[in-house]
Formats: C-alpha cells, structure tokens, sequence
C-alpha cells in the first residue's frame, strides 16, 4: 500500500485542518488496491460484449443451416402452376409433393343438391301438414302443428336447428315467398330427397283444392369426375388434395373440348422451389461471412490501436479451428435399410473396406449380441478406421457408418448380406454421401481471408439438374450439412458445452470472484473511513485549541514568575 503525505499546518496557528480533504485522500490511497480488480472486470466486461455479439452471429447461421437440413424445410418446399387456371387453379403443395408434370381432365364439377317449395304471396301465412326430408343417411318429418311459429320463417329455423345437414331459407321476390333448401354435403351423398304434405289455404284454386306446396328440385348432387394422369378418378367437392400426391386444387369449370370434341387435358406442373433454396443458400453464406469477419475483427487492434477485447484469447483459436474444419471437411459415410424393430434378431455378414485398406467381414453368427447394437459395436471394436451408430428416428433404426479418414482416400466399401430374421427384410447399404462432393460443386468458394462466395448461377444449375443430390449434401446422414449444422450447435452459446458458452461461463465465474473482492474492500474501506473521520475530527479539535490553552499557561506563569513570555 502507498504512502499517504499529510500536512497538518502550524499545531499552534489555531486553524487546525481540513478534515474531509485529509480522509479523502487516504481513502483514495486505499482504492488503489481496487484498481487492478476494476480493471480486469472491464476487460472481462468487454469481453462479454464481444461473446455476445459473436453468440447472435451463430445463431443466424444456426438457422440458416436448420432450415436447408430440416426435412420439412426449404428444401421440401414446392411449387405448382397449372396451364389453365380457369379450370384447375392450385391452391397448396405441400412437402410430400414431388416435382413432376401432371394431365387432369376435369369431366364434370360436383354439385350441391339444392330446391324450393312454391312461393305463396304472403311470407307470414300459417302453414299446414309436413316436410320430410332424407339426406346423407339422416331423415326427419317437420310437423307444422307442432311449430309455436307454422310459418316459411318458422319452418326455416326449425330445418337449420335440427342438426339434420341442411340449410333452409325465406326468399322473397316480386313473386311472393319460397323456402330454399340447400344440402351441407357436396357430391353425391348430399342428394337430397324431400316429400311436402305442407298447404297454404292462399294457395287453394280450382286445379289445387287443397293449396299444395309443392317441392322443386333444381340441382341434383353429384360427383365430380376428373381423370389424372390417365386414372379415372371421383371427388364429392371441387377441392381435391392427394390425387397428385401432396397436391391441393380446385376445379372451377369443365376442361374445354378441341376440336374432335375431346377434352383437353390441363397441364399441373408442381417444381422445387429453387428460388427460396438459392436465398437461403446466400443468406448461410452472408451470414457465415459476417462471423468470420467479427472472429477476423477481433485478432486485431480498434480504431484507436487498442486491441480489441478476444485479441490473443484461446477462443477465436478454437472457432476458427472448428469452423474451418465443418465447412472444409466431409468424411465419407453411408447406412444401412431401417427397421422397425431395434432389438430384431439380424443375420448375415456386413464387409467394410476404408479407400484401398484391407476389407474387414464381420459376421453376425459369431456375435453374442446380434442385434444392430451389437453389430455396431462389433464394428468399433475392429479398429478398422469406422465409427458406428444407431441412429433411430421415425422411419426406425439403422446402423450409421463413418470413415474416420477424409476425402476419397477415406471412401466406404461396404457389401452388406445383412437380413432382419423377424420380417426377412434384406439391409442394404446406402452411400450416405450426395454425388456433390463439397461446396464447390454449389457455386462457394473459399477466399484467402476464410469468407466464402457464392456463385449463383452455378447454383441454380445445379438445382435444375441434380436438385435430389442438393438435398442430400444438406440432409443425408452425417452429410456435410447436418455434420456442419452439429458444429455449428456445438461451437455457440446455445450449447452449454459449445466453445462461446463455456468463455460466458469463465468470465461470469471470474467477474463474480471480483465484484465479490471488490464489495468486501469497499465495506473495509468505508468502516476505514468512518473511523478516521472520527479520530481526524478530534484530533483537528485538539489542534484548534492549542492557542488557547498556550496563552493560559503563558498567563499562568507569568503570574508565577513576573516574567510576561510575550514580550520581546
């Protein structure tokens, strides 16, 4: 601790001294332990800045990456055109849709059965007798006797309130009144049959004595007949989904004849969205860019020559280590069929063989465990450079192959005569690669400061041509993409083991060892301060009344001994 120099003035001049100025200045002597503390806890402060923003970074180029390896994401998204859409319009293609060209014919629309009764002049006569109606299975009679209102509106409400699938209801005209009825089923299910026994007294006339309202058909329920793709199809509505697979349209009007007098076929065209893969692929690639500019940014000095907060930290070392290994690095991999059940009894033999190493067969007779756990396991256990895994998801579970050696010299060999005892299902082997081998095959290249670019005509055209082999470099097991999104996942602060999240955990661990150093030298120095200035106060009070007590003794011994010590 430093040394703190304090003047006191003249001990006789009465004045004493400044007490507040005096204890400051000790004080702040003793701060200065806190200093180094501080000083570290900006730094670490600054630090958490630069964690953070290079957090967020990940983040978007985390979900740039789950949206190009999520199997419902942008690469299963389709869409559709039809060649007349005043006949056929789509309206929805979902992810089960494939690209492809369809012909539909659209024969005729379905129809809602519909009718009325006769009008009669005067909506709010009371009726008599009863309205049957049958429709889709149900039936029921409407008794007018037994309505509190026996009128068109009364009748009506008591059709719509029965549940019974039709709709009723009062127009009315410069003709009179007429109740319409309307079925809630389309097709042919929906025909409705109806039997009036109502009269209206109005209505008796010389050829109808007892005022008979009668019921009118006007449209029958029917089907829709369509033909897709050559197969003869029915639909109960005019929106169909599924007869294209993934597929939702309307038909709006009949197909139009040519000539011949034959329908002409509407061409359905569903593609891949190439457009909403291409700004996602360059939406990874900005994005990609941006985080290794802010890692790059901070390997040097701000504008004002002062390193920048991570300058020299092992972190930027390990991001930069497992970025470029994930965005470079592919190792060969495949699997093998699914199953349903895991714990199946298998048999067979799987020969595995890494680029031009020796092939290794491991027959699953000689195994204890001869499930597809225990063929993994055997595998690992060889020590043939292959790692294996179960993975299981919803299509069931098949054992994952991956070289443990890069590139094509580290290409899989895989014969496999493997066959699931309980469904007799034969396992065969899937290259799990895609036919693209890296980034450049999408148009990206790598530049010399570690950013990439992104060649978008080369892109599209290889979306056009090999749009399956697109999706497979991003989605297939262990493929660069789901291998790159893992890195990316496991290089964040999103995972509590990524590099990122364990420098935030460090540094809240360290800034809490100081803050709490800090509060406690910050107690000890205030119950310092207190004291002092009690002990300063009195002895400034002391001080003060020397003169006072000197000019008494000099009083005191000038009485004694005649001699004044005042005088000259």
């Amino acid at each position: 601790m430093g040394t703190v120099g304090l003047s006191f003035g003249s001990p006789t001049s009465g004045t004493g001294f400044d007490v507040s100025a005096t204890v400051s200045q000790i004080v702040g002597n003793l701060k200065n332990i806190e200093t180094p503390w501080k000083t570290q806890l900006t730094s670490l402060q600054s630090q958490d800045t630069a964690i953070s923003s290079l957090g967020t970074l990940f983040s978007k180029l985390s979900n740039d990456m789950s949206s190009l390896t999520d199997f419902t994401g942008v690469l299963a998204q389709k869409t559709g055109a039809s060649s007349n859409s005043s006949v056929v319009q789509l309206t929805a293609a979902s992810t089960a849709a494939t690209a492809g060209t369809h012909t539909v014919v659209v024969n005729n629309l379905a129809q809602t059965s519909s009718g009325y009764l006769d009008e009669i002049a005067n909506s709010a006569d009371s009726l008599s007798g009863t309205l049957s109606i049958a429709v889709n299975g149900n039936s029921q009679e409407f008794d007018l006797s037994k309505l509190a209102n026996p009128t068109l509106a009364g009748l009506a409400s008591a059709i719509n309130s029965s549940g019974i699938g039709v709709t009723a209801g009062v127009l009315t005209d410069a003709n009179g009144s007429r109740l319409s009825l309307v079925s809630g089923t389309s097709g042919a299910n929906g025909q409705m049959t109806i039997t009036s026994a109502l009269t209206d007294t109005s209505l008796v006339t010389g050829t109808n004595s007892t005022g008979a309202m009668n019921y009118n058909p006007t449209v029958d329920g029917k089907n829709a007949s369509l033909v897709v793709d050559g197969v003869p199809l029915s639909s109960t509505t005019n929106i169909v989904s599924n007869l294209i697979p993934g597929v939702t349209f309307q038909m709006l009007s009949a197909s139009p004849v040519d000539s011949n007098g034959n329908k002409v076929g509407i061409q359905v065209v569903i593609g891949n969205d190439n457009a909403t893969v291409e700004s996602t692929i360059n939406s990874m690639v900005i994005d990609y860019n941006s985080l290794v500019s802010a890692i790059n940014t901070q390997q040097g000095n701000d504008s004002s020559g002062n390193p920048e907060p991570l300058f020299g930290s092992p972190t930027l070392s390990l991001l930069q280590q497992q970025l470029l290994g994930g965005i470079n690095k592919q190792n060969p991999n495949g699997y093998l069929d699914a199953i349903t059940n895991s714990s199946d009894t298998l048999s067979g033999t799987l020969t595995i063989a890494v680029g031009s190493g020796t092939a290794h067969e491991i027959d699953i007779s000689t195994l204890s465990d001869q499930t597809l756990s225990g063929v993994a396991s055997a595998i690992n256990s060889a020590s043939m450079g292959v790692t294996a895994n179960v993975l299981t998801d919803a299509s069931g579970s098949r054992i994952v192959l991956v070289s443990g050696t890069a590139g094509s010299t580290g290409a899989l060999k895989v014969t496999s005569a493997i066959t699931d005892t309980a469904t007799s299902k034969a396992l065969s082997y899937n290259n799990g690669g895609s036919d693209i081998s890296g980034l450049a095959n999408l148009g990206i290249t790598m530049n010399n400061d570690g950013t990439i670019s992104l060649d978008v005509a080369s892109l599209d055209g290889v979306l056009n041509s090999d749009f399956g082999g697109v999706t497979a470099f991003f989605q297939n097991a262990n493929s660069w993409g789901t291998t790159f999104a893992n890195v990316l996942n496991n290089a964040g602060s999103s995972s509590s083991t990524g590099v990122l999240a364990l420098a935030e955990k460090a540094n809240s661990t360290t800034e809490s060892n100081l803050n709490a150093n800090i509060s406690k030298e910050e107690s000890m120095i205030s119950a310092q301060q207190k004291s002092l200035t009690t002990e300063l106060n009195s002895a400034n009070e002391i001080l003060q009344a020397l003169p006072s007590q000197l000019d008494s003794t000099n009083m005191l011994y000038a009485a004694i001994s005649g001699y004044n010590t005042n005088k000259g």
